[in-house]
């Protein structure tokens, strides 16, 4: 989202996490910009039964919790690493400055927000179904709209069941077996457990 030259210039540093590592908790004051160098996070909440739900999952290029930077309001989600990652890291204020010396880079990150938006309106309409083809079909078609190969079963879905489930509030189970439904109706293919719609 920011090229990195531009990060290191004011002031980010690369900090490596492990698979598990939680890099802020819901409730805490934002106090930094994050950027992805390497690796895969997700943003999450659990349920007060311990149910997790998968808010958003970003890799290599993405940046995170960079909304909240602007208003004085705690963290409403978790950042967990999915993958041992290195991530870029800036204090709120040198975020601040660079986007205030850099308008271009505020473009950025009003289309980033914007798209971030997009999602939430798609993933929120997404829980009024009860169909659970209906709830997964909707994510794939999100996930696809990325792509330009628009051909039936020419994009790999990047997430596992449970992560799937995650984000849609189905449990697993009904997950594997929609799955295996959709791919007897022919929406999906499944080869060596890998999902392409």
């Amino acid at each position: 989202m920011i090229i990195e030259n531009l990060l290191v210039s004011f002031g980010a540093e690369i900090k490596n996490y492990r698979e598990g590592d939680v890099i802020f908790r819901e409730k805490e004051l934002p106090m930094y910009y994050y950027q992805i160098k390497k690796g895969k996070i997700k943003l999450n909440n659990y349920t007060e039964e311990g149910k997790e739900f998968i808010q958003n999952i970003f890799s290599e290029g993405h940046s995170f919790g960079e909304s909240l930077l602007f208003v004085d309001r705690p963290y409403p989600m978790n950042a967990v690493v999915l993958e041992d990652s290195a991530i870029y890291r800036m204090s709120k204020q040198n975020f601040l400055n660079l986007i205030r010396n850099n308008p271009e880079v505020s473009l950025n990150i009003y289309e980033c927000l914007a798209e971030r938006m997009y999602y939430k309106y798609i993933m929120l309409y997404n829980l009024s179904f009860q169909n659970p083809v209906t709830k997964l079909k909707l994510l794939m078609d999100y996930l696809k709209s990325y792509q330009d190969h628009k051909k039936p079963y020419s994009f790999q879905i990047p997430l596992t069941r449970q992560q799937m489930a995650s984000l849609t509030g189905l449990c697993v189970e009904t997950v594997i077996r929609t799955i295996k439904q959709m791919e007897k109706d022919q929406i999906v293919k499944i080869e060596r457990r890998k999902i392409y719609y």
